[in-house]
């Protein structure tokens, strides 16, 4: 077992979702509650990484995170260091690939709010901020929750976008789905079975919780 890889790929996950929780919720309400003209175009762009190959996504960031990219420069100017093959630039490409996983649950949460409930709220004088507190994310929790596991989840076992942008430095960029990649390049077997299974252990778990969690909020708010 490499758990160098596997803190890793928890490391890089928790802190994916912590960035998304807030951008998610922006983003999916902003949509939720907002038409406006090239509404479609802005859904279709944030959906994106789910119909690309990871390679070939992975290709676009790897050019826009290089050294002669307008980012890279940026970053090797502000930090002193190159954004391709670090954790950094493997943490960014992570939150901008997860990003429908974040936004559309979210999304589909705060659509799934009956009008009259906000407007309610707006008519008893709470502010936008309040009502965001005390109506909104109550309401649209159950999507808020799917979304976090699933950003979780789908950042544990990405390959494409981390081969790519990251590559396989151990203790920097070689996530623990890396990790069994080279150990099945290496005939271990038993190596790469061992962390498939605690990765699918792992995934599984997340999802019945969010399922339970679910259902209990439901419930509640019934």
């Amino acid at each position: 077992m490499d758990w160098t890889a596997l803190w890793l790929s928890l490391r890089l996950a928790g802190l994916t979702v912590v960035v998304l929780l807030p951008v998610g919720i922006a983003l999916g309400r902003w949509l939720a509650y907002r038409d406006f003209p090239g509404k479609g175009l802005v859904e279709a762009l944030i959906a994106l990484p789910l119909v690309l190959p990871p390679t070939v996504f992975g290709y676009y960031l790897l050019v826009a995170f290089g050294a002669a990219s307008p980012v890279g420069q940026f970053w090797q100017a502000a930090f002193g260091k190159p954004l391709v093959f670090t954790f950094d630039g493997l943490l960014l490409a992570s939150i901008i690939f997860n990003l429908p996983f974040a936004v559309q649950p979210m999304q589909r949460g705060f659509e799934a709010i009956p009008p009259e409930v906000r407007e309610a709220a707006a008519c008893c004088g709470m502010s936008p901020w309040r009502s965001l507190l005390r109506v909104d994310l109550p309401l649209a929790w159950p999507g808020i929750l799917t979304a976090m596991v699933l950003s979780f989840a789908h950042t544990l076992g990405e390959f494409g976008i981390v081969l790519m942008v990251g590559g396989s430095i151990p203790g920097e960029t070689r996530t623990v789905a890396i990790a069994i990649y080279d150990r099945v390049q290496a005939f271990d077997n038993a190596a790469a079975a061992e962390m498939s299974t605690l990765l699918l252990a792992i995934s599984l778990a997340a999802i019945a919780l969010t399922f339970a969690f679910s259902r209990r909020i439901g419930r509640k708010l019934g």
